[in-house]
């Protein structure tokens, strides 16, 4: 976690990603004010060995925020949304995103949809992207709680969980028991830096443990030499992170290992200025709770649990969008959303769900493929090339493939001593800063230098 009081010199400080798109913006306006003079010479402020962008199919340097379509907005979900969005700074797409997670996991995993042999229950992963105190990201969770508190006050004080995320803790929690106990589980991370940080750092259980627990919640790992295990388990994520938090912390075997891709990226910003508060009245709340306890009366009294199927409308429209959805895409941005069919898959039945039918329609789907479309959209917004500093991404490497450490020589030899030294001295400051790095003094023949090395991660313990 990084520490309010910390701060980075003016001069050390790496460019955020506002930095880097207000830059390019301002380039594109001045190549657009001087056609051709972009060949003849550049401004020279420029960096002089940032790594040129060379993948064609990469998102667009210069990307807009997205847009919550309406179709979002669709039945009990979009009325939860307008209930609570005029009396908030919250984004709506931050209400609506969670609204979404926690319903999945209130139902259970008896709703399910399956692809040829492949179950899925309706447990989602959504993380939010956006600024720290800014994006009103934790007063967006406080506002469903409290919906759901009026539904069920004891999921909410004892399947939602804010404790600390580790493998032997999650599995500790859900193990198979007689008499069986509930299996669903929320897990609320409001600083999922830390989570991710452990991932990348930890040789254990937690990154396929959460890759199993969106899968099929078959969980199985080895607490001090006895097997534990969690049959049937419905766990489901949300997460609270910053994009620079985000860049820093993400490892890219992280990303590609299919963690990322099992997660609903959404970018989320402060949606309005209300200086003193929001006013939203508690039977308008409660309205909202009620239809809510219907629909899940009327889940809770589906006995066969057959799963979700298409009408042939809706059909139609997944046969039209299916090949759009499954298409590869490259980088960063293509890990994090190559699971794009899947994701769509469960949006439309949480839809239909809430709309207490067993069939998707076109309704249901289209909701679901904008949902989709701004998750999508925010992936393009957060995973740009350049929200991920070069320089400090390879020293971190370099030092996670080195025990023993590496002294400031050898890391200036990583990039040919073609990189400055103000550059690496940034990034230094910049992964110390973070927690990431450690140094110390190392004592030998001569002169002591300085060796770096990378934090070891912090050891888990059951919850």
């Amino acid at each position: 976690m990084i520490s309010d009081t910390v701060t980075v010199p003016t001069s050390l400080r790496i460019p955020t990603l506002a930095d880097v798109q207000r830059r390019r913006s301002e380039l594109l306006q001045y190549a657009a004010q001087h056609p051709g003079s972009h060949q003849a010479e550049q401004p020279a402020d420029l960096p002089e060995d940032e790594p040129e962008e060379t993948t064609p199919t990469a998102p667009p340097a210069i990307t807009p925020w997205p847009t919550l379509a309406n179709a979002a907005y669709h039945g009990l979900a979009g009325l939860a949304v307008r209930t609570i969005a005029p009396h908030t700074e919250a984004d709506p797409a931050a209400i609506l995103l969670q609204f979404l997670a926690a319903f999945g996991n209130m139902v259970g995993p008896g709703p399910h949809c399956m692809v040829e042999s492949t179950r899925h229950n309706l447990n989602l992963f959504v993380v939010l992207v956006g600024e720290s105190s800014k994006a009103r990201k934790g007063t967006s969770w406080r506002h469903i709680c409290r919906l759901f508190s009026e539904v069920d006050d004891l999921w909410v004080a004892h399947r939602v969980t804010s404790a600390r995320l580790t493998a032997d803790g999650l599995i500790h929690t859900l193990r198979d028991q007689d008499p069986p106990t509930d299996r669903r589980l929320l897990v609320l991370s409001e600083e999922f830096a830390t989570v991710l940080h452990v991932l990348a750092r930890e040789k254990g259980y937690l990154s396929p443990l959460l890759r199993c627990a969106w899968d099929s919640g078959n969980l199985r790992t080895l607490d001090r030499h006895r097997s534990l295990q969690a049959t049937g388990a419905h766990i489901s994520l949300i997460a609270h992170i910053t994009q620079y938090e985000l860049a820093q912390h993400l490892h890219r075997t992280e990303a590609h290992n299919g963690f990322a891709n099992r997660c609903l990226w959404t970018a989320v910003r402060r949606s309005q200025c209300l200086p003193e508060g929001g006013s939203l009245r508690p039977e308008d709340l409660a309205a909202v709770a009620r239809q809510l306890r219907r629909t899940l009366n009327w889940v809770g009294n589906e006995i066969e649990r057959s799963p979700f199927a298409r009408d042939a409308a809706a059909r139609r429209l997944w046969n039209d969008r299916y090949f759009v959805l499954s298409h590869a895409r490259a980088a960063l941005f293509g890990a994090a959303t190559s699971r794009a069919e899947a994701q769509v898959l469960r949006l439309s039945a949480i839809y239909a769900a809430l709309d207490c039918s067993p069939i998707v329609t076109t309704q249901h789907l289209e909701a679901a493929l904008a949902v989709w479309d701004y998750c999508s959209a925010s992936a393009a917004l957060i995973f740009v090339p350049a929200a991920i500093d070069p320089i400090v991404e390879r020293i971190r490497e370099a030092l996670d493939a080195s025990p023993g450490g590496l002294t400031r020589d050898q890391i200036r030899g990583l990039f040919q001593h073609h990189v400055r030294s103000e550059r690496i001295d940034a990034a230094l400051e910049q992964l110390t800063t973070l927690g990431t790095i450690t140094s110390r003094k190392s004592l030998g023949r001569g002169r002591p230098s300085t060796l770096w090395s990378a934090t070891e991660a912090p050891e888990t313990e059951p919850e």
